[in-house]
């Protein structure tokens, strides 16, 4: 209960403070990449069960010879990659926090095509809501292998309090100050998980 009041709390201020800042950058977004502004995409919440996850657009619709879009590292706007760098295109987010669909501290939604090639333990990641933030984004974020990323995912959930959610958001201003643990190395975010070995 005082984890949900104080994602409610946090997400209605977040946005009340930020809302000036949505402004500009759906401004920006529209002008340099078109419509729509918001990214939204279906990703597995609490218990896996899916929602529509909400973020602003970084990226171009480019497609190939073959009718398939480019990798995201040519489809990648500079506007896109100072958004990813400052953490500002996951600013919508919030308003997924608001519903009950995410919370501003939990393991970070992956895409649904993981789902059957979790690990029972790494499946685990789901018994908590989603978060805006999580110990795996201050741990290493995308510089870290997917198998340590889970592993710091299950811990959370096994050993998550109210005061740990206080300490990683004060950790996640200061990584998001310093833009540390963006990409991995030589990927434009992460490599695709294809299922631990």
């Amino acid at each position: 209960m005082l984890k949900r009041l104080f994602d409610i709390v946090g997400s209605l201020v977040g946005l009340i403070l930020f809302a000036p800042v949505f402004l500009v950058l759906a401004i920006l977004i529209r002008r340099q990449m078109g419509s729509p502004v918001l990214f939204r995409q279906t990703r597995p919440g609490k218990d896996a069960q899916p929602f529509e996850m909400l973020k602003f657009r970084t990226m171009r619709d480019a497609i190939g010879p073959d009718e398939q879009p480019l990798p995201d590292a040519d489809r990648m706007t500079k506007l896109g990659q100072r958004l990813r760098s400052s953490s500002a295109d996951e600013l919508p987010e919030l308003w997924n926090v608001l519903k009950g669909e995410m919370s501003l501290v939990g393991p970070r939604p992956l895409l649904m095509e993981y789902l059957p090639l979790y690990s029972t333990e790494q499946a685990r990641r789901h018994e908590v809501r989603p978060g805006v933030t999580g110990w795996a984004q201050i741990n290493g974020r995308n510089a870290i292998s997917w198998e340590q990323k889970f592993a710091l995912d299950v811990w959370y959930v096994d050993n998550r309090t109210l005061w740990l959610d206080f300490k990683i958001i004060w950790l996640t201003i200061r990584k998001v100050l310093k833009r540390d643990g963006i990409t991995a190395q030589g990927e434009a975010t992460m490599p695709k998980f294809t299922g631990s070995k």
